[in-house]
């Protein structure tokens, strides 16, 4: 119930972003009309389809996004007509004459015989106009999208996205009522009924203009996520904060090291470790690799860590060293370790990339791909990394997230296998000298003002270029002359989409003011596979001492594969520092930046 209330006040919230303008004028055409056979019924088509469309494009394909970006241009051009036929009643008029053995209602739609709309033609126009209802993914849809995307189609997935359309169409209603008392007002008074009729087609055509060009989601959805995000953020905290159960609200998180706010799950766990659950099975990998397919029967009489990664989370690559070894020493003795696979960015469904990452990382103990996210779903997983620990009866007895507790987490290991008759169990030595280097190195929290940033539109912020971004479009960008801290932009041709920006011509360049020892950046070569060169310098200047392992001391480097690129590793004193790469060769992808 709170999830849904809180998806209610973050649609309610959409009335006071600039993004909602090329809606509204949609909305104000029947303000004049009854509400309740008029506006009532648009406001329900709207909410209807939006609600449909963003649960199929949450747990659908990309087929999904193909089908409704016709269905968008489609009603681009009826909402087009209907404009026109507000602003040129004798269009309408011509237009309604082949129509009226067909049973055609435009004449409702342009209101040129002044009887009241239809029900039946307000709800087809809230159809439409929820095609193109575009609302800023703030905080709160973001969560409930993301969190669709990888829990599967439900009931409790839509029912989220309906409280949201819901909470908007209340917003907008209250408008259209008051809207409805101006222009009648207006109308009784100053006899202004055409010219306002006209008005309103008018707004009509340059909201349709608007959607047509992009802006509904390019600059006006910018402006929105700086009117309403820090709204609908106090709204995460103040109710959020309360439900980390990891329903459809919450959306997949690599975590930070000491493993954030829901390790504390896993804190202070008694000696004796209570029965979580039944172990749900592996069923759903599309592949293994390093293995035969594992099942649930197959695995009882062995103690099991089941460790949710992916290949390019800095997260998960800190924590390998440990699930590594713990391999190693005690498989033996009767612990079997698995590692479910489950992509967060759409290069890591590629199953080859996912081969090589495992032989390059030394990953060799089997390795379930989760491309569907079943095994992921079965588990109630919500975060990368997650290790779930077993017993030889196949109950879950234990679960960590994030990084660090390695200790414990080991304890829990030896406690399993004692029960399960092993006796004699050791402990495994772990230093930073015999175990991690590179990207597996622990992070420097002491030092870490710096956080995940996303490239792609979908979840960037503190993009600080001048004008914003353009979804989905060539654009010739200018870094920020002066960024403040995380604050980050583009230099030069780049077409930025919802996961990655890439780099449509050469010299292009990506800019970030942060404060952190280490800077990783998620990076992947050309489509055609060609490697992309890049110079990366700080502060101005070539990295010397502080170059990360795949940057040499000038800076230069070569993108060669779709992964983790760390590039910076800083020596000494760790300071509010100017990062730059400059990409000498087009193609290059960017997804994201991760710190340590």
């Amino acid at each position: 119930m709170l999830l849904l209330i809180l998806s209610y006040l973050g649609g309610a919230l959409t009335i006071l972003s600039p993004c909602i303008l090329p809606v509204l004028p949609f909305v104000f055409a029947r303000a004049d009309q009854p509400f309740a056979r008029s506006g009532l019924p648009l406001l329900a088509g709207m909410g209807l389809t939006f609600a449909g469309v963003a649960t199929l494009a949450a747990v659908g394909g990309g087929w999904v996004a193909q089908a409704n970006q016709y269905g968008r241009w489609l009603a681009i051009a009826l909402l087009a007509v209907f404009g026109l036929t507000l602003l040129l009643p004798r269009l309408a008029e011509r237009l309604m004459r082949p129509l009226v053995n067909a049973g055609s209602r435009l004449s409702n739609f342009a209101q040129a015989d002044g009887k009241p709309a239809s029900p039946a033609s307000s709800f087809l126009l809230g159809i439409a106009t929820g095609l193109l209802w575009a609302p800023c993914a703030g905080p709160i849809l973001g969560l409930v999208l993301t969190g669709a995307a990888l829990q599967g189609a439900s009931l409790g997935t839509t029912l989220l996205l309906l409280a949201y359309a819901a909470g908007a169409a209340t917003s907008l209603a209250v408008a259209l009522l008051i809207g409805g008392r101006v222009f009648t007002a207006m109308k009784r008074s100053l006899d202004a009924g055409e010219w306002v009729r006209r008005g309103i087609g008018v707004a009509m055509l340059a909201g349709v203009a608007a959607i047509a060009l992009g802006l509904d989601t390019g600059i006006l959805t910018r402006v929105s996520t700086v009117a309403t995000g820090g709204l609908e953020q106090r709204l995460v905290d103040a109710l959020g904060h309360k439900d980390r159960s990891g329903g459809a609200m919450m959306a997949a998180t690599s975590l930070p090291a000491e493993g954030g706010a829901m390790m504390m799950r896993a804190v202070d766990r008694p000696a004796t470790l209570p029965v979580e659950g039944q172990f749900p099975g592996l069923n759903g990998a599309v592949e293994w690799l390093n293995s035969p397919p594992l099942t649930a029967e197959a695995l009882r009489g062995r103690v099991v860590l089941v460790d949710f990664w992916t290949y390019s989370c800095i997260n998960c690559l800190r924590t390998l060293p440990y699930v590594k070894a713990w391999a190693e020493k005690y498989r033996d003795q009767g612990l079997v370790v698995i590692g479910v696979h489950a992509p967060e960015f759409a290069f890591e469904r590629n199953i080859d990339n996912v081969r090589k990452a495992t032989k390059d990382l030394g990953v060799t103990y089997p390795v379930a791909i989760d491309n569907n996210y079943a095994i992921w779903r079965a588990f109630n997983n919500n975060y990368w990394p997650a290790h779930y620990f077993i017993d030889a009866q196949g109950r879950v007895r234990f679960h960590h997230f994030g990084e660090g507790e390695y200790e414990k987490s080991e304890a829990v290991i030896r406690q399993l296998l004692a029960e399960a008759g092993h006796a004699d169990v050791t402990k495994v030595a772990m230093t930073a000298d015999n175990a991690m280097h590179g990207v597996e190195m622990p992070a420097d929290a002491s030092t870490l003002r710096s956080q995940e940033t996303y490239v792609g539109y979908a979840r960037a912020e503190n993009f600080a270029s001048p004008g914003g971004a353009r979804p989905d479009q060539s654009k010739d960008y200018a870094a920020p002359a002066h960024p403040t801290l995380n604050e980050w932009g583009l230099a030069g041709n780049w077409k930025v989409g919802e996961e990655q920006a890439t780099l449509e011509q050469a010299s292009g360049k990506i800019v970030y003011r942060f404060h952190a020892r280490d800077l990783h950046l998620v990076l992947g070569p050309a489509a055609d596979g060609k490697p992309v060169r890049f110079r990366v310098t700080i502060d101005g200047k070539v990295p010397g001492a502080s170059h990360g392992t795949d940057v040499a001391a000038d800076g230069s480097g070569t993108v060669t594969g779709q992964r983790l690129y760390q590039l910076v590793r800083q020596q000494g004193d760790v300071a509010d520092r100017t990062f730059a790469i400059e990409f000498l060769d087009p193609g290059v992808q960017a997804y994201a930046f991760t710190f340590g």
